[in-house]
């Protein structure tokens, strides 16, 4: 098992960490390109014009007609020079130098495809209640079977009191924790199923190497079925309303699954964990319907469930979730809280007018539209029922009201992806994100860069056209390196990737780099856990708040709701070459 560096052997690293950064002068996607992709990369420290120099795949050496812009950070007022060398469209492995500096751009035809399973099948490798016996250097035996679960007191009702046990097994740890949310699950899961209908053919063909990859059903429906046979648990069956979350009282330590001690409970009934668990659960009963000879009977146990869910939030629309008044005992794990439950009303009344067609779901759904189009995120789930709009093709969506939410819907997404990629030509980086202190904070790397960039490609798909592609590439480029520290932000891709994430599995293991595929939070200027960390942050830019410890939960923590947003991104680029 690893152990904590000393304080000062960690600060020695920090300190050359730091000064390796500030070397660092080439910054540019380090996972690859595709042929007509633009190839745009940024250097820090010296003007490059006339000093670059390109070795092609085949050994040859030129000097490129590269454009060159000079762009100021509004953060840091470091001048950086973005070079566009967009002449290099034969597949191989490029050498660029500039100086004494270089680096290597690699053109694929699939560039994105290795990363996109990666970032998949990383659900697979953080499975609860079962053992990890197909993830290599990974494998491990099973932790929390969740057989012996303990209705809490919050959770408590006459026909299932305080203490009573219940089994809940199955379903994907949540973040650097093991603990489960459905919040946060039916989230991820509405994501994933988001992308997943407009490409069905392509995750047909998609291999992820799981146990059910034999099967008939595509592998992303596979692994959101391990995390919905959790689901199924987690509903009262006496009065349908659905616990916000299984956990233990307070976090566990970096131990590894087998070592964890403490009693696991499910807690309060929520709204806002009911519609989630409405929302996604109708979903699934449609998506997989096709698949009975792997999933009998469950689409129609799902949609069932799904419209008690319903009946129950609709009954119960201002049960909230309270961690502070939970006690008996007391839980201190994340809350997932939420003070509004209409994007949820939204996104449940929209899943399920789509799975039945009944004209109360269609009231509903048109009494919680939004007035604009949101990035997708746990506590704000809009844009979920809003892309289920879009998306909807059944006869039962032709009628004047759907039609009105469609048109609706679609000029929210133009609007909003018109207002993402302004500046785009002046920015730092040459891209749609990170031009603005408030791109960055907790998890921004998911809600802010893949996200934005998903519906970037939505937006075209809608629309027939390519207009939004090129800016959702930048955005690829500067998550994969070209960026203002150089990391690429997933684990496992790239020269300069994430070593220490705040995550549990990957710290108590024997296996020295951390499981592939994860997205880190990224830059967080807010440093809420500066307090706990062993060092000063690096940098207190809003762009450069991010540290490479395990200790940073603020900038380094891993999580299912991001690593959704980075699968649906990159699954969708994937799929469009």
């Amino acid at each position: 098992m690893k152990k904590n560096l000393p304080i000062l052997f960690t600060v020695f690293c920090s300190l050359f960490v730091s000064s390796a950064l500030a070397q660092t002068e080439i910054r540019r996607n380090q996972v690859g390109y595709a042929p007509q992709q633009e190839k745009v990369i940024v250097v820090e420290g010296m003007n490059p014009t006339g000093k670059i120099r390109v070795t092609t795949p085949n050994g040859k050496t030129l000097k490129p007609k590269a454009k060159v812009r000079k762009a100021v950070s509004p953060f840091s007022g470091k001048t950086r020079y973005v070079v566009d060398l967009n002449n290099l469209t034969a597949t191989g492995d490029y050498r660029v130098s500039i100086g004494q500096q270089s680096c290597r751009l690699t053109v694929a035809e699939q560039p994105y495809h290795d990363i996109a399973i990666s970032a998949l099948r990383l659900f697979y490798l953080i499975r609860s209640g079962v053992a990890i016996t197909m993830g290599g250097d990974y494998d491990r035996p099973l932790g929390h079977p969740d057989t012996h679960v303990l209705i809490h007191n919050s959770a408590a009702s006459p026909l299932r009191p305080a203490g009573t046990v219940i089994s809940s097994p199955f379903g994907w740890y949540d973040a650097g924790d093991y603990n489960k949310y459905v919040v946060n699950s039916a989230f991820s899961i509405g994501l994933m199923f988001a992308v997943y209908e407009q490409f069905p053919e392509y995750f047909a063909r998609l291999n992820t190497a799981i146990p059910e990859s034999g099967n008939k059903t595509p592998d992303l429906l596979d692994e959101m079925m391990f995390n919905l046979r959790w689901f199924l648990t987690m509903q009262d069956p006496y009065d349908g309303g659905v616990y916000h979350k299984l956990t233990t009282p307070n976090f566990e330590g970096f131990i590894l699954p087998t070592d964890c001690k403490q009693t696991r409970y499910v807690v309060q009934k929520t709204v806002t964990a009911t519609l989630d668990f409405a929302a996604v659960m109708a979903d699934a009963a449609r998506l997989l319907e096709p698949f009975q000879e792997d999933y009998p009977g469950f689409s129609a146990q799902a949609a069932a469930m799904a419209e008690r869910a319903y009946q129950w939030a609709k009954a119960n629309p201002t049960a909230f979730y309270r961690q502070e008044r939970l006690k008996e005992p007391a839980v201190t794990t994340g809350g997932y809280g939420d003070g509004s439950a209409r994007d949820e009303f939204f996104w449940a009344a929209t899943a399920l007018y789509r799975l039945t067609g009944k004209q109360q779901y269609l009231d509903d759904a048109r009494q919680h539209q939004p007035d604009r189009f949101t990035t997708p995120a746990w506590g704000n789930v809009a844009s979920l029922g809003a892309m289920e709009w879009l998306a909807a093709s059944s006869p039962s969506v032709s009628t004047p009201g759907p039609t009105a939410l469609h048109e609706a819907m679609l000029q929210q997404l133009i609007d909003y992806c018109d207002k993402a990629i302004e500046g785009v030509e002046t920015s730092s980086f040459q891209s749609p994100y990170g031009n603005k202190a408030t791109d960055f904070g907790w998890g921004c790397l998911s809600e802010g860069c893949c996200s934005q960039a998903m519906l970037m490609l939505f937006a075209d798909k809608m629309l027939g056209t390519e207009k939004y592609r090129r800016y959702a590439l930048q955005n690829a480029d500067y998550l994969l390196g070209r960026n203002a520290t150089g990391y690429c932000y997933v684990t496992g891709f790239g020269d300069k990737s994430p070593m220490h994430p705040h995550h549990r599995i990957s710290e108590a293991d024997s296996v020295e780099k951390p499981f592939p595929g994860m997205l880190v939070g990224g830059p967080n200027p807010g440093q809420q856990d500066k307090k706990d960390m062993p060092m000063p942050y690096a940098s207190s830019y809003p762009d450069e708040s991010y540290m490479d410890v395990m200790e940073s939960y603020a900038s380094n923590e891993i999580a299912i709701n991001w690593n959704a947003s980075l699968v649906a991104f990159l699954c969708w680029l994937d799929a469009l070459q």
